[in-house]
């Protein structure tokens, strides 16, 4: 039989290969059917949060309105121009082009404009506020403030400009900017950032803006309302396909606050014109701050600092050039509030302090004290600086015209009766214990971000402050200070030899410290805000009220929800002492150190009750203060005023409170 006439039978291979093949198929359709009917949900919820993103939509801020109801803070709009993301993505320059000529019509700088379409944290993104610090999957705002004629011109041509929008973008506005500035008090927004996302917990969106300093960042919350939400579906690059779902915003409430319009206009005023005045006579004026508060709860009425700037400059995004004018030290650091945030030597209006605590030490508010021209103290003379020698006087007298050696006196006597070097503790100290009651020393607790809490510079604190110092101290005392000593000789040799002392003994409270702390010198520091509550107490008859700036929340169409005064504390004085310095203090208006600043001022309607202060700092010109309070008779409210590097307290200050008395006193 040949080869070819053997006939081969494959029937039973091709059974059972095709067999085989039905089997696979019949489990992958048995799999599609599971896929599909068995685990659809699972899979559809899978896909989804795959390939879909939530974006949420800002509500309309509330507004910040005085007690009068006078907008301080309010709203409108103005022109933005976005781009959509997918276009920078898909153009193969990554949209230079594109952006280059949209800047050329609008007038912007380029790298400006092509810095916001990076996303901040990205490999060669430009540091804050250039980057775009919002989300990924919304379109990217290169400008906001545009000329609305120009923007609208982008939209009559796609083809040049495609993927750019033009939309009305909600910011602040400052009505009252006209007359007053409050940017301190007020605060800015700043666009959310990714932390603010993340720490939100979706309270945040990504376009929304978020307060960042004052009363915007304090009561963020209620002002930024509850924003809205869309979901929306993504592409594997995260790009926006379509819109899913979406849930409106709920409007902000209106921040009410106890600020008077008229009286922060007034507190602004006087100070600028007062570092205008001392400017020309040679002062360098560098900062300064008025702050009033009602003395009944603590409200604050008004809240001046100084140098300030234009809230505006944060409307649509603060150049890189316009933050570093507002941070420079040069420029006198605008951003700072010297009500709440700097720290000042009190010199004499912290007599208010220490005179109950000298009364407390032992000595008669009805003696006669001598008022030298200097008090020694071991080897060192220490001056009678804002008054002349006058020889035996009362008490009264003492604080009409600042005798400061009587407190001197007060003060060394004291130390002496605690031990001198030997007391280890403040315990037995009147004084310390007199500053700590009025809550020095320790925030205010002031409905502001950033508040100081100023230093009170006891036992304790030497001690502390000395071991923090010792080995840059030590140091000193070994190498001096050249770099001082090309310019200034004895400035260099003065700082050598206190450094020698410091080293050495840095950590006892000695009698000198005793000496300054009793007239608000040396080491210790108050902000504006201390010193008006530690009078407020001493007007209202001892109640220390935390300082409100916010008097109610409205929602809109809702009733008020008024806030309530907070009192943090009582001070309790020696048996006689508070009248004695309502008497005292009103002498120093009618006829002590402060009589030429409030002459012609009718005192007889609006009888004034305060302090003149000249603080002194090495190297620095004298530091102007005046606290105060009126009506005398039934006191509704506190005055602080300070000047640093102005002049003296009577000459600069006071003058400056007087005008802001003038206005205080016209209100209902």
């Amino acid at each position: 039989m040949t080869r070819s006439s053997v006939v081969r039978d494959h029937s039973t291979r091709v059974w059972v290969l095709a067999l085989v093949v039905l089997c696979f198929m019949g489990a992958l359709l048995g799999r599609l059917g599971q896929v599909q009917i068995v685990g659809h949900a699972d899979y559809q919820r899978a896909a989804a949060t795959l390939n879909t993103r939530t974006v949420t939509e800002a509500a309309v801020r509330g507004r910040i309105l005085d007690r009068n109801g006078v907008p301080l803070v309010d709203n409108t709009t103005e022109t933005a121009v976005t781009v959509d993301r997918a276009v920078l993505v898909d153009a193969k320059d990554g949209g230079r082009d594109l952006v280059r000529r949209v800047a050329a019509v609008l007038g912007d700088p380029f790298d400006l404009l092509w810095g916001r379409t990076q996303l901040c944290g990205v490999k060669d993104a430009p540091p804050a506020p250039v980057c775009w610090a919002g989300s990924a999957y919304v379109p990217i705002p290169l400008t906001s403030g545009a000329d609305p004629r120009k923007a609208l011109s982008l939209l009559e041509r796609p083809d040049l400009y495609p993927g750019v929008g033009v939309s009305a973008q909600p910011v602040r506005e400052y009505p009252a900017k006209g007359t007053v500035n409050a940017a301190h008090l007020l605060g800015y927004l700043g666009r959310s950032s990714a932390e603010d996302l993340s720490a939100s917990k979706g309270s945040i969106g990504d376009l929304d803006l978020v307060g960042r300093s004052g009363l915007e960042q304090e009561y963020d919350t209620r002002l930024r309302g509850t924003p809205g939400s869309s979901t929306v579906a993504v592409d594997p690059r995260g790009i926006v396909t379509s819109t899913l779902g979406q849930t409106d915003p709920v409007p902000g409430q209106d921040v009410v606050t106890n600020v008077d319009a008229r009286v922060q206009s007034a507190a602004e005023s006087a100070l600028a014109s007062a570092v205008a005045t001392v400017r020309t006579h040679g002062h360098r004026a560098d900062s300064a701050a008025a702050v009033v508060l009602d003395v009944t709860n603590g409200g604050v009425v008004a809240a001046a600092s100084y140098p300030t700037y234009d809230p505006d400059v944060w409307t649509g995004g603060v150049t890189p050039a316009g933050l570093a004018r507002l941070t420079d030290p040069a420029a006198g650091t605008p951003l700072v509030s010297r009500v709440t945030s700097a720290g000042f030597s009190p010199a004499s209006t912290f007599k208010v302090v220490s005179l109950p605590a000298a009364v407390r030490a032992g000595n008669s508010l009805a003696g006669t004290y001598n008022c030298t021209s200097s008090y020694t103290i071991g080897n060192r003379r220490f001056a009678n600086f804002e008054s002349r020698a006058y020889g035996p006087i009362s008490l009264r007298k003492a604080v009409e015209v600042s005798c400061d050696t009587i407190f001197y006196d007060f003060a060394y006597r004291s130390w002496l009766a605690q031990g001198g070097l030997g007391a280890k503790s403040d315990a037995r100290d009147p004084f310390v214990a007199m500053a700590d009651a009025f809550g020095l020393g320790r925030p205010t607790g002031i409905d502001l971000p950033g508040e100081q809490a100023g230093r009170i510079p006891d036992r304790q604190w030497k001690q502390q402050q000395w071991e923090q110092t010792r080995v840059e101290t030590c140091k000193r005392a070994r190498s001096g200070y050249p770099e001082e000593a090309a310019t200034d000789p004895s400035r260099a040799a003065y700082l050598k030899e206190l450094a020698i002392e410091n080293c050495r003994t840095g950590f006892q409270f000695r009698a000198g410290d005793a000496a300054n702390f009793a007239i608000g010198q040396g080491d210790i520091t108050v902000t504006p805000l201390q010193m008006a509550q530690v009078y407020a107490a001493i007007a209202n008859g001892g109640t220390l009220w935390k300082p409100e700036v916010a008097r109610a929340f409205a929602a809109p169409g809702g009733t008020p929800q008024p806030v309530a005064a907070a009192k943090v504390g009582t001070v309790a004085f020696p048996p006689g002492t508070l009248a004695f310095l309502h008497d005292s203090l009103r002498g120093v208006v009618t006829s002590g150190t402060a009589k030429d600043a409030f002459a012609g001022f009718p005192l007889d309607q609006w009888p004034v009750a305060g302090k003149t202060g000249t603080a002194e700092a090495f190297g620095k010109q004298d530091t102007a203060w005046f606290v105060s309070y009126a009506p005398a008779t039934k006191p509704r409210y506190a005055v602080a005023v300070v000047v640093s590097q102005g002049g003296t307290g009577g000459e600069v200050a006071a003058p400056v409170a007087r005008k802001i008395h003038d206005v205080l006193r016209t209100l209902k």
